[in-house]
């Protein structure tokens, strides 16, 4: 997200958004199967159990707890814009300081099995997500999930987003990233295609 919004992104911001029962975007059990269903999966594809996790646009690390529910030792790795999210649980859920745009400068691992971007693609103008896909795309030793939303779907929670485009135009912007869709928010990097059946793939 652009660094001019980050101080919007305060702990009133995730006290609404994460924790109010009246306006947050998932409960605790819709996060737990939401994270679930990724890990499974990622795994599938993968052929194996997967090991490591970047989370760019991780917030407090809500991801976290999840995943290590489900894998005790899972490898985490968190990137978030906001000072208060780093500051409070940075070091409790391995978050560090950053955003999409600055992923190459970040002391991050090569590559990840499973790279979760969940909700933040939304709050970019075009050009940045178009300029920022690559990024994550180049982490990616496994599975990515995008979570995206076009003009036709109808939202709950917080829809400050830029001009929402059409499901085509997502569509395009994931092709020339390099991904290849294997449904429900899931993508491959193109040259992992073969881990796909031809009908398992959804671009």
């Amino acid at each position: 997200m652009p660094t001019t919004s980050r101080a919007r992104y305060d702990e009133a911001y995730f006290d609404r958004w994460y924790r109010s029962p009246r306006h947050r975007v998932r409960s605790t059990a819709e996060l737990k199967r939401l994270v679930g269903f990724v890990l499974a999966t990622a795994d599938y594809v993968l052929g194996r159990p997967i090991r490591t996790v970047l989370d760019v646009g991780a917030g407090e690390g809500h991801w976290l707890p999840a995943l290590r529910r489900l894998r005790p030792h899972i490898a985490y790795q968190g990137v978030d814009p906001s000072e208060y999210a780093v500051r409070r649980f940075g070091r409790r859920r391995n978050v560090m300081l950053g955003d999409l745009a600055s992923l190459p400068t970040l002391p991050l691992a090569r590559s990840y099995d499973l790279v979760v971007a969940n909700g933040m693609l939304n709050y970019l103008e075009p050009a940045e997500l178009r300029a920022g896909l690559p990024h994550l795309v180049a982490r990616a030793g496994g599975m990515l999930y995008l979570e995206l939303f076009t003009e036709a779907d109808a939202l709950r929670g917080d829809t400050s987003f830029p001009a929402r485009r059409s499901a085509s135009w997502f569509r395009r912007v994931l092709r020339e990233a390099g991904l290849v869709g294997c449904g429900l928010n899931c993508y491959l990097p193109r040259e992992q295609l073969s881990r796909l059946a031809e009908l398992e793939r959804s671009l």
